[in-house]
């Protein structure tokens, strides 16, 4: 890209924000790493090459610091739930219940859904793990983490969501919400993940978008009843608790469950069984 077309870019970036006064007036990394390359004499340090090894030095943080974590559980949700909300009330629950099991719980440290999980771990004695990242607006951690890390891209943090737990419990949420069940139900359907749990809680919230998934995506052939059945949903606290304890203690069963989708996308390619993923 032209540098006049990246100083326009910005531009266009600092009049929007100079609209939201409540924003950051400054590119996240996220964004800086998605324009197209900068001109030559740009600084190397922003650079792509710069970025990668910036990159590198966040997944290694991230795997030192969560490498002995232990069974965990991460917790999404809708960051603009107040405390006075239901589902808050539920969150915290399920999050204390799940600790005085014996699982650490991971959010993404923020308000909302995240703060609630934190909280009901902290209230469990359980370790409570706040995974942050940088946006175009502020979003300071909740005091009720125990251990957090801050990320610059998207994407690393996804990756220490999902290698770090044993299973989700997800609540509640807009598009950054989907895209975290989304992503797991695909982890799983490929066979990158396995033995892992997906609970969905508050059933009149996921009424429309599950209806839709059975009369679009199902009927249609686009997924197979075996990839409905990856999903628990639960208005129970204690339910949401025991389920994700009866599919770590019977892998065998919720392997199962998982297999019969892997095979269906086996069968929409032609391949054979594969080897293991590693997590």
């Amino acid at each position: 890209m032209p540098a006049e077309k990246i100083k326009e870019r910005r531009s266009r970036i600092r009049a929007h924000s100079a609209g939201h006064p409540h924003r950051v007036k400054k590119l996240t990394e996220d964004e800086r790493l998605l324009l197209a390359s900068h001109p030559a004499r740009a600084p190397f340090t922003d650079t792509d090459p710069w970025r990668v090894l910036r990159i590198m030095g966040e997944f290694v943080e991230g795997f030192d610091v969560l490498a002995n974590l232990g069974p965990a559980i991460t917790i999404f949700g809708s960051a603009r739930v107040k405390p006075e909300d239901e589902v808050y009330r539920q969150a915290v629950e399920v999050a204390r219940l799940l600790g005085q099991a014996g699982l650490a719980i991971i959010t993404g440290g923020g308000p909302g859904i995240m703060e609630a999980g934190n909280r009901g771990a902290r209230m469990a004695g359980s370790l409570s793990v706040g995974l942050n990242v940088e946006l175009p607006f502020e979003q300071s951690l909740n005091p009720n983490v125990d251990v957090s890390i801050e990320f610059r891209y998207f994407f690393v943090r996804k990756m220490m969501f999902v290698k770090y737990a044993d299973g989700f419990v997800i609540f509640p949420g807009g598009f950054g919400t989907m895209d975290e069940l989304f992503e797991s139900l695909v982890l799983i359907q490929t066979g990158k993940i396995r033995n892992f749990p997906v609970v969905l809680f508050g059933s009149k919230y996921w009424a429309g978008l599950l209806d839709w998934l059975k009369t679009a995506m199902l009927d249609r052939g686009m997924i197979g009843q075996s990839d409905l059945d990856l999903i628990h949903v639960t208005d129970s606290p204690e339910d949401a608790r025991d389920c994700i304890l009866t599919c770590l203690r019977e892998q065998g069963r919720r392997g199962q469950l998982e297999e019969g989708s892997r095979e269906a996308i086996r069968r929409v390619f032609g391949r054979k069984n594969h080897n293991p993923p590693h997590r």
